[in-house]
């Protein structure tokens, strides 16, 4: 099983850790610490040395209520940073919803669109379907980044989850985008409850069905805070890589984290057991 994308063709045989580089102010994680293009760019030098397989830049929050960044400052933000981040040597993933960034940022060699909104503002649809190559993550999710959690979705969401999946990913590949460009995302935290995130984390084996390989972000989500009493996103490493490691026993072939090196060692025990 392969993820094709601009530059790599990023072999998930073995579960692959994506590294979160926040351009962002008020990210709700580590908001300002890698704000600036200098603080991000060493940032990904060091999830790189830590063992990060790729990364994923993104230069808006989209945290519950969170408001929207306009355009040309989410550019401003991002581009300087995907301009020097293609020079590293791993997949370069760009976390944005936008049509005119994802054209920017691949015609600056970005390697991945990764979309909360699946593909579904503006033309990003036909965006991605007119690059040649670029990988793309499709997520759900439920209503938007300012509502979300005021109305999160009702009962079982897994059913739901996989039909608007399958929808997203049947209408691109209509579009002549080949199969293995695809990667899915349940979309933890995005307008689900706590029960429901951790549903999706329980029953996600369910998911695995619609046939595409399925990138997970659990990395200090609130939902692992409820379940710890950890209040600070910061102390739930702990908690972040345990969710990483079983939704990677679950199937998920990508892992969105904050703690690169944490998740890094607690998979090289999880291969160690796997049979050769």
């Amino acid at each position: 099983m392969h993820w094709q994308t601009t530059r790599f063709d990023i072999d998930l045989a073995k579960p692959q850790v994506m590294g979160i580089v926040n351009v962002t102010p008020d990210s709700f994680s580590d908001g300002g610490q890698h704000a600036g293009t200098s603080a991000a760019l060493k940032h990904c030098e060091q999830l790189i040395q830590d063992g990060a397989h790729m990364l994923d830049i993104g230069g808006e929050s989209t945290r519950p209520g969170s408001p929207a960044v306009p355009m040309d400052e989410e550019l401003a933000r991002v581009l300087p940073v995907v301009r020097e981040a293609v020079k590293l040597g791993v997949p370069v993933s760009v976390d944005t919803y936008k049509p005119e960034v994802m054209q920017a940022v691949l015609d600056a060699g970005a390697d991945i669109v990764n979309d909360i909104w699946a593909l579904r503002r503006g033309h990003a649809e036909e965006v991605v379907a007119a690059h040649p190559r670029c990988g793309v993550c499709l997520m759900h999710m439920h209503r938007d980044p300012q509502t979300m959690q005021v109305a999160p979705m009702d009962g079982d969401v897994l059913p739901a989850v996989s039909a608007f999946l399958r929808e997203r990913a049947a209408a691109l590949t209509a579009r002549g985008v080949a199969h293995q460009r695809i990667v899915l995302d349940a979309g933890v935290g995005f307008g689900k409850t706590v029960a429901q995130n951790f549903s999706l984390l329980a029953r996600q084996s369910e998911l695995m069905a619609l046939g595409w390989p399925w990138l997970v972000g659990w990395s200090r989500k609130s939902s692992l805070g409820a379940a710890t009493g950890r209040e600070v996103p910061a102390d739930r490493v702990a908690a972040s890589v345990a969710a990483a490691l079983l939704a990677v026993e679950r199937g998920a072939r990508v892992v969105r984290v904050h703690d690169v090196r944490e998740t890094v060692d607690a998979l090289k025990i999880w291969q160690a057991i796997q049979p050769v």
